[in-house]
Order: structure tokens, then sequence, then C-alpha cells
């Protein structure tokens, strides 16, 4: 599969710190009111929120939390209007940056974003000016210790699964969106336990930064951009060699 995302494994690293200083918790309320709200309260009857839930969980979010967003988003608690928007950009060294956010505040979180490109020496941009350097996928994982590698892989391939990656302590199955819900609760039913679903953008295409300075700029531009309460996922094009990661600490 081309265009591995280097921020993707960085951040997934990260995720669980951030979690732990309660970086996160807002965000995956915030995930599960709007999931409540579109398709209802019920995770049995709404993949949504069953896999916003899951997420939450593995991140630590405490049950009362995860029960009080599902009753502000079913209209039960008091009710905040979120909308879904999508903001695209260029970081240091000509990475792509596409962010999904969730806000009730449109203007405060455009103007705060922008301010962070500007700060950071990269540049926001108009809608779709980054958007097709990425493509639309579902990812499930499964560690490796869980999962038969012959199994999983032919009964994944039969669901209609895109590719099969061997990667590191796991294996990653990629899937159109249309077919994401759809293999992955067919994997379940096999059986398998997923440790990860989710809906995500793969780049096309990645640039490889070699330069440390413009490296530690891109990473600081976009640890910015995760901290922003409104802020759900942030994906990039970028690869940092591991010599230069590891030179930054």
């Amino acid at each position: 599969m081309s265009g591995h995302s280097k921020w993707s494994t960085i951040k997934h690293k990260k995720a669980k710190v951030d979690a732990q200083r309660g970086v996160a918790f807002q965000k995956f309320s915030m995930e599960i009111i709007v999931a409540s709200k579109l398709g209802g309260p019920d995770p049995a009857g709404n993949f949504r929120l069953r896999t916003a839930i899951e997420k939450a969980k593995a991140a630590g979010l405490p049950n009362d939390n995860i029960k009080r967003a599902i009753e502000k988003g079913s209209g039960q608690g008091e009710a905040t209007n979120y909308e879904e928007l999508t903001y695209e950009g260029y970081a240091p060294g000509g990475a792509a940056i596409i962010i999904e956010a969730m806000t009730d505040n449109r203007n405060r979180t455009a103007g705060d974003l922008r301010s962070y490109f500007t700060k950071y020496g990269g540049n926001m941009g108009e809608t779709g000016c980054v958007g097709w350097m990425f493509k639309q996928a579902g990812v499930i994982t499964f560690d490796k210790e869980s999962a038969d590698y012959e199994k999983l892989f032919e009964e994944s391939i039969n669901a209609g699964a895109e590719d099969f990656i061997d990667e590191d302590d796991e294996y990653k199955i990629i899937t159109a969106v249309e077919n994401f819900q759809i293999i992955t609760e067919s994997l379940e039913k096999l059986g398998f336990k997923h440790k990860t679903a989710e809906l995500t953008r793969l780049p096309e295409n990645t640039i490889e930064i070699n330069d440390a300075q413009t490296a530690q700029k891109i990473l600081n531009l976009m640890d910015k951009i995760e901290e922003h309460n409104d802020v759900q996922n942030v994906y990039s094009n970028f690869d940092i060699p591991e010599e230069i990661l590891e030179s930054l600490g």
C-alpha cells in the first residue's frame, strides 16, 4: 500500500499519553455526541457510535463520560450543536495536511488553525487544495498474538478487503469506505477481535523530509493542531527518516 503516513505511526504512539493528560477526552466525547445524535443512542444499531465508544474506552475515557456524551447527543442532556468541518493546508517542506474538526464556532476554529499554520511556517489553503492527495479508507487492525495470519488474510480478502498489511506487531486491513462496516462486522462474527477500526485518509504519495529543522517545524505544527479541542483527526503525507526523528528526541 503506497502512502503510509509517518504521522499515523507517531500519533498512535502518543495517543495514550495524550489521553492520560486529558487532551483526548473532550474529542472522544464530541465524537460520541455527534454519533448518537445522527444514528441514535444504541451502539448495537449505530456502528459509528460503537466504534467511537471502542476508541474512547481504549484511551481510558470513563464510562460516566461516555454515558453523558450519549445522553447529550440523543437529547437527554444539555445539547450543543456541533458541525463537522474539514480544513486543508501545507506544512513546511510542502507536506500536505488535512484536518477534521467538530465545532460549535467555525470562525473560532478556522482562526485558531490559520494562526498555527502561520506561526510554524505553513500555509492554510482553500478546501480541496490537498484533499486529492489522500484516499479515504477504512483501516482495521489486529494484534498478531490474537489472530491467525492465514485465516485472517483469507477471510478479510473474501469479505472484500482491498489490502492486507503485515506490519510490526499487528495486521492491518484496508477497506473501501462503503465496505468498512460490512467487513468489520463480518470478521467480528467469525471471532476475530480487532484492536482498532476507523475511517481514515491515506496519502497516495509521501514527501520525504530530510532536513531536521523542517522536520521539527512540521511536528510542532502537527502537535499544536492535534491539541486544539475542536480537532478530531489530522492527516499528513510527510515521511521523516527514522534517524532524523531520533535526532529530534
